[in-house]
Parts: structure tokens; sequence; C-alpha cells
């Protein structure tokens, strides 16, 4: 049979509307159009899906069967081309993005340089909050977060891992002395971030947890301050590991207790559930995936 899709998005529009003179009117083309299409589609069938009288119609056993199947079977057309044009746009448009401050801080510049180098048409729009962002009701395309996901109507894709670990300045371990279990972190002078705890730091390792109370000597709400007293040889202190990678490598901190960490929290980009990315938001994952795996 030659199958004719005008003529079954015809009979599926006279159904939905449930008149021809409808139907007609939403499809831009005459009533006699519109009967001889599904007239048409009859006589290749060889079924009657619609019986005309001059008050209403009346829909078939075999019409609603085969409306039922054909709605399907188009709107899976329709979403394949759909998909198809999507994917073979240029990605262009404004692009929203979020991430945690000392997160996105570190993670997204090298990403933002990459995509602007290679998809200059679009524009991006970086918001850095520590609180969560509602992605729909603020118009966000994509977000990263640290930590277990909780809204099950995001698609998530995991970029890595990130912790907390204890590290100092030499200049402090050489007068204060050298750490050799969590306990000891007792009588140190220790920078907390209240996020962490204010009276304990949990930190684990291969061989279990251990509790170290605290005595709020020094309470500071800004990672970035903290790392700074921490250099400044002012105490130990439980930095990510991502957010003072240089200054390990320059041996201005150095990693104490080496075995011991906060507990792992997993790193995602989430997005809101869509039947397809938009190519903006897919062609910023592609780009800043690796970029962002590198540096965690």
């Amino acid at each position: 049979m030659n199958m004719d899709l005008n003529e079954i998005a015809v009979f599926l529009k006279v159904v939905e509307t449930g008149s021809f003179v409808k139907a007609a009117g939403q499809l831009g083309m005459p009533k006699s159009t519109v009967s001889a299409k599904v007239s048409a589609l009859e006589k290749r069938l060889g079924v009657t899906l619609i019986t005309r009288t001059t008050r209403r119609l009346h829909i078939s056993e075999a019409g609603r069967a085969y409306y039922k199947q054909a709605l399907a079977g188009l709107t899976q057309i329709q979403a394949a081309e759909q998909h198809l044009t999507a994917t073979q746009r240029e990605p262009q448009g404004a692009l929203k993005i979020t991430a945690p401050i000392e997160l996105g801080s570190v993670v997204l510049p090298a990403a933002v340089a990459a995509m602007r180098k290679r998809y200059p048409g679009v524009n991006l729009e970086l918001i850095l909050r520590d609180d969560t962002v509602d992605l729909v009701a603020e118009g966000v395309d994509l977000a990263i977060r640290a930590g277990e996901l909780r809204d099950s109507s995001l698609i998530a894709k995991k970029l890595g891992a990130v912790y907390f670990a204890a590290v100092a300045s030499p200049k402090y371990l050489k007068a204060a002395g050298v750490l050799r279990s969590p306990k000891d972190l007792e009588n140190h002078v220790c920078l907390q971030f209240p996020p962490l705890g204010l009276d304990e730091w949990q930190l684990s390792s291969s061989r279990g947890r251990q509790v170290v109370c605290l005595n709020r000597q020094l309470v500071v709400g800004d990672l970035n301050m903290i790392k700074n007293l921490t250099t400044a040889a002012m105490g130990v202190a439980l930095l990510p590991m991502f957010f003072c990678a240089g200054e390990l490598k320059s041996e201005r901190l150095v990693r104490v207790l080496p075995e011991w960490r906060t507990e792992v929290r997993p790193v995602h980009f989430v997005y809101p559930a869509q039947k397809f990315v938009a190519p903006k938001t897919a062609a910023f994952i592609e780009v800043a995936t690796d970029l962002i795996r590198s540096v965690l």
C-alpha cells in the first residue's frame, strides 16, 4: 500500500476536533478536501473509520483503534524530525549555567574559554551560588552540583567526586609539630568552615571513622579566606582538594593525615528532563566534561 501521511494527519485532526469543519479550519484547507482525504484513507484501508450524519460524527471501533496507533506513530515521526533538526543546528543563543561558588570558580574558567572559542554564537551567563537553584523556575539551562541528587525530575551526568582533607603550611607544621592521627587535631588551631561542623569534624579512612572535637578558636565562613589563612600559617584546615591544588603543587600547603578525608561527594552536570537537549546545552557538556574531570 502507498501510505499517505497527509491523509493520516487529516484523519487524526478530524477525530481530535470531532468535526470536519473544525479540522478544516485548523488545517487551513477546504472542508471538501478534508472529507476527500478521509474517504481516500478509508478506501485504501478498506475500512469505515468515520460514519457521517447531519448532526455528528461516529468513530467506528476500527477507527478508534487506528486513531490510537496512528497518533503514536505520527508523534514518533514528528519527534524524530524535531530531534534531527535540533542536532543539525549550530549552537547559539543564551546559555545560563549555575554552580557552587568555589567549585564553579575553579572548574568553569577553562570550560568557558573553550566554549567561547568553539561556539562564539553562544552567550554564557554564569550564576555562582551555594544555594540550590530551581532550574525551571529561574530559567537555568545547566547546573553543576556536588552531593547526592534528590530531584528525580533532573537528568544527571557524573563528572567526578570531591572531598575535603586536612592541609597546613610547612611553616605552621614546623612550629606546631607533626600530626600523626586525627585526634592530634584537637591540640592544634583548626580553621573551621561552618558547613563542615562547628563542634566536630568527621573524618574517614580505610581504617574506619573518627570524630575530632573542635574548640572554635577560628571560625570562618568563606573558603577563600580559610585558604589564605592556612597559607599564612594560621592553623590546619579542611579544604577541597580541587580548591587548593595549586598551593599543594607549589608546596605552600601540604596535606596532613593523608589517609583521612571527609565523605566523598559526587559531582554532576544536571539539567531539566526533556526529550531533546538543546544544541547549546549539549555542546557545553561535550566541551566541558573532560576539562572539568581533569580538575576534580
